[in-house]
């Protein structure tokens, strides 16, 4: 049986204000063509198949089209939320899509999931478990516990729960699991930062332990192998989501297994989508100006951070953002600063009289404009919030 795994759509998602819904649009046409020319017998969809509980009619639209068209030759698809995803919403429509061969599964259940392949003949049984939050668990683990009590309360729980969704595992079926869930080991992004992926819902991978040959995961957007037993995958996001991806190559899993056999892996690259490029200019405006110039990175979306000695004008600031569409971020860095700012904690002078009197140096006087001091402290709080928290990993 030949198995697609694709996982972390995030439909409906944007950067910084920027719709991401041609480039979404441009991953399914790939994803329905990797299907048709790989001759695949079953598609997982790993979780968050959304970017919010509340997505837009659009997002909905673009995944009921996708499903539809990944399932146009009797392919089955299979679905499971994640923790982006309100559970009710992705498993709604499921009386009028299954006879399709689309299985859309909302909240954790003891119930696994079988499918037949139409090619060859052979079933698979699914252990299929959406994101297993404590509300969608059930079970109240919080408490007085310290942290590591509570993962492990959490994680045999989780345990408890795959072995019994591999109860109809059998030597003549395909085996398979499926969730969107933290792995300890996993390597994360500041895409999955606002949500909680580490710390006490921290699965270790022998709580995935239940018979399966292949295990499809969801919720990190690296792809990725997990050590554990048989062959644990997460399949990564189609598209890079925040700046601390930029660089990934975005791929899809193609998985070849028979009943009984080792699973065969093979990364397929994804072409869709803009990249996302981080600038470290050194050179300041000109050298910026002159990359501009050159056109390079022209489809990319960019964080730009630029080393200057003088402060820039709000005008400097209109030029760069009209010069490209794609330029996200704008930090410039002035060594005078950098260095009074580490001032600051010790003077708790306010950050905007720090940039005041530095703005006022460099122009021999001159008052700063309110709106370039909240444009500086919307900067300062936004590198703020991209700094990763002590424990999490980039």
């Amino acid at each position: 049986m030949r198995i697609l795994h694709t996982g972390d759509w995030h439909l409906g998602r944007t950067l910084e204000g920027r719709s991401r819904q041609k480039e979404q649009e441009q991953f399914i046409d790939e994803l329905v063509d990797i299907a048709d020319s790989s001759k695949a017998d079953l598609i997982l969809m790993a979780g968050d198949v959304y970017d919010s509980v509340n997505p837009p009619a659009a997002a909905e639209q673009l995944f009921y089209e996708a499903a539809a068209r990944l399932t146009a030759g009797g392919r089955p698809l299979v679905v499971i939320s994640g923790n982006h995803d309100q559970p009710e919403r992705v498993a709604s429509v499921s009386p009028l899509v299954h006879r399709q061969g689309i299985t859309l599964v909302g909240m954790p259940t003891s119930d696994p999931v079988t499918v037949h392949a139409a090619r060859t003949g052979e079933i698979a049984r699914i252990a299929a478990l959406p994101y297993p939050s404590e509300a969608r668990l059930g079970e109240l683990l919080a408490g007085d516990s310290a942290e590591g009590e509570l993962r492990l309360a959490y994680s045999a729980r989780v345990g408890k729960l795959m072995k019994l969704l591999g109860r109809e595992f059998t030597p003549q079926t395909v085996n398979l699991a499926m969730s969107h869930i933290y792995v300890l080991g996993g390597v994360e992004s500041d895409s999955e930062r606002p949500i909680q992926v580490g710390g006490a819902y921290t699965v270790d991978p022998s709580a995935l332990s239940c018979g399966a040959q292949y295990t499809a995961l969801g919720h990190l957007h690296r792809s990725q192998r997990v050590k554990g037993d048989g062959m644990i995958r997460y399949s990564g996001s189609p598209l890079a989501y925040s700046f601390s991806e930029a660089g990934q190559a975005k791929s899809v899993a193609l998985i070849d297994v028979a009943p009984g056999g080792e699973p065969s892996f093979e990364e397929i690259f994804l072409r869709c989508g803009r990249p996302l490029v981080n600038w470290k200019s050194a050179g300041g405006l000109q050298e910026v100006y002159s990359w501009l110039e050159e056109g390079k990175d022209i489809d990319a979306f960019i964080d730009l951070e630029l080393r200057l000695t003088e402060a820039m004008s709000m005008n400097d600031i209109q030029r760069l953002r009209k010069s490209r569409d794609g330029i996200i971020h704008i930090r410039p860095v002035y060594p005078q600063m950098e260095l009074e700012l580490e001032e600051q904690s010790r003077s708790r002078m306010p950050v905007q009289e720090l940039f005041r009197r530095f703005y006022q140096r460099q122009t021999g006087g001159a008052e700063p404009e309110d709106s370039l001091i909240e444009l500086f402290l919307e900067l300062t709080e936004d590198e703020e919030r991209r700094q990763p928290e002590e424990g999490e990993v980039n």
